[in-house]
């Protein structure tokens, strides 16, 4: 299953409408890759206890990314890296050499962009206003894969939470369900929210469809102010027939 990470549910969504565009072989073991003279790349595989052959112009290899602080000298200057190689830093994005801060991805294990700017503007304060520093905020840090269909999250997912012992409230809302939606002709996608036992605040949010890294923002907004589920959902307009109107309704499910 491809978005191993996200919550079940968009996983399976997720591979299901990306295996329709192309031929996916999850669970598959490479035994060899080849190319001779120039001509094709052939990679040789068992997929279902199936051998098989591949061809193709180009092999693109996805492992992931490690930190590289293992070549910057660090012990030079004592600072600490972590079992993985990440630069120790505390809330104030300070390392355990005195002075000397870090941000981003040399440090942080939610290696995103818009992590390393938030992080950045904390290092922009502590380094002009040493006396009264600020600390970061990591408790509510989303994630989109812009991809077809895009995907969105923050917070727990359903396992997670589950896994932690939270009997979590479950809002689903179909974007076929609302009028834009409607109008697309969509019939795949949808928004999840969870919720604390009572309902009450916000813990997870996961989308998958278009505009599903916008749609997400005002879920983000309310997990990090603490905003009811009520109050989001009904103390505000919603625009029809925008659609954001997957949100409201997701939340009105929550709620009931």
């Amino acid at each position: 299953m491809l978005l191993r990470r996200e919550d079940r549910e968009i996983s399976a969504a997720f591979t299901k409408l990306f295996g329709r565009r192309v031929r996916l072989l999850a669970e598959s073991k490479i035994n060899r890759v080849s190319q001779i003279a120039g001509g094709p790349i052939t990679v040789s595989l068992v997929s279902e206890g199936e051998q098989s052959t591949i061809s193709g112009e180009v092999l693109l290899v996805a492992t992931g990314r490690i930190p590289n602080g293992d070549t910057l000298n660090l012990a030079a200057t004592g600072v600490d890296v972590d079992e993985d190689g990440f630069i120790i830093v505390d809330d104030h994005q300070q390392t355990t050499a005195p002075g000397i801060f870090a941000l981003g991805d040399v440090c942080s294990h939610q290696m995103l962009k818009h992590v390393a700017n938030a992080e950045a503007r904390v290092v922009k304060h502590n380094l002009l206003h040493p006396q009264v520093m600020i600390n970061s905020d990591h408790r509510f840090v989303p994630h989109a894969v812009f991809s077809d269909p895009q995907v969105a999250a923050v917070g727990l997912t359903e396992e997670q939470a589950r896994e932690r012992g939270i009997e979590a409230r479950i809002g689903r809302e179909a974007y076929g369900d609302t009028a834009y939606g409607w109008a697309m002709e969509d019939t795949e996608h949808f928004v999840k929210v969870l919720a604390d036992p009572d309902g009450k605040r916000l813990i997870g949010a996961h989308i998958i469809g278009p505009q599903a890294s916008s749609l997400i923002q005002p879920l983000i907004q309310a997990m990090s102010f603490g905003t009811p589920v009520r109050a989001m959902a009904r103390d505000q307009y919603w625009i029809h027939p925008a659609m954001a109107e997957v949100v409201e309704n997701a939340l009105l499910d929550l709620r009931d």
